[in-house]
Formats: structure tokens, C-alpha cells, sequence
């Protein structure tokens, strides 16, 4: 259950701030009186996703008793989440390039918990 619980919880964190990032970047004017507007704004979300995110690394780390584990699944799921906010706001297509890096991060993930 800790593992639902913390994959839950990041995909939901690291949701909401990639989707804060990439909003802004689309649709905030990059001066800095709208851009520290908009990050005002958003500070309550910005906190609530910190404590998402947080616990999840908490319960993920329950679940494996690694640290370092739970980071590098946080770190995985980070890039994912990156890949889609890239998509869905920016419309950037995903090529084959960026396919081969999620490989070569899939494959360094595997390598290290080799045992």
C-alpha cells in the first residue's frame, strides 16, 4: 500500500508543478512583475505539491527501505511527467532521441539495483 500511496502522491506533486511551470512559460509575460504575480499566486499550490511530493518520497521509501531508490523512482517519474507537460502545453512531440534518453535513464535505473 506504501507504494501506491507514494507513487500516487508524486505523479500528483510533480503534476501540478510541472503544469505551474508550463503554464508560465506558455501564457505569463517573462517580465518580472507578471511573472512574480503569477508565482504569488500560485504559492498555495506550489506548497500542497512540495508536501505531495514529499510524502511520497516518505511512503516509497517505506516501501524499499532505500532512499537512494526512492529518489531515483521520484527522479524516473519527474522525466515522465516532463515529457507529457512538454506535450500537452508546449506541443513538443516526443522523437526518437527522447525516447533513447528515457532508455539510457531506465537502463541506469536497472543497472543500479542490479545485485
Amino acid at each position: 500500500m506504501n507504494l501506491m500511496y507514494g507513487f500516487g502522491l508524486l505523479a500528483a506533486g510533480l503534476s501540478i508543478i510541472n503544469a505551474i511551470f508550463s503554464y508560465q512559460a506558455k501564457a505569463i509575460d517573462p517580465g518580472f512583475g507578471p511573472m512574480l504575480w503569477f508565482q504569488l499566486r500560485m504559492l498555495p499550490l506550489m506548497f500542497f505539491s512540495n508536501v505531495m511530493i514529499g510524502y511520497g518520497v516518505k511512503y516509497l521509501y517505506r516501501a524499499f527501505q532505500s532512499l537512494t531508490f526512492a529518489l531515483t523512482v521520484s527522479k524516473g517519474l519527474e522525466i515522465l511527467v516532463c515529457v507529457v507537460m512538454g506535450y500537452l502545453f508546449l506541443k513538443e512531440v516526443p522523437t526518437w532521441r527522447t525516447y533513447a534518453g528515457l532508455g539510457v535513464v531506465v537502463c541506469g535505473f536497472v543497472l543500479t539495483r542490479w545485485r
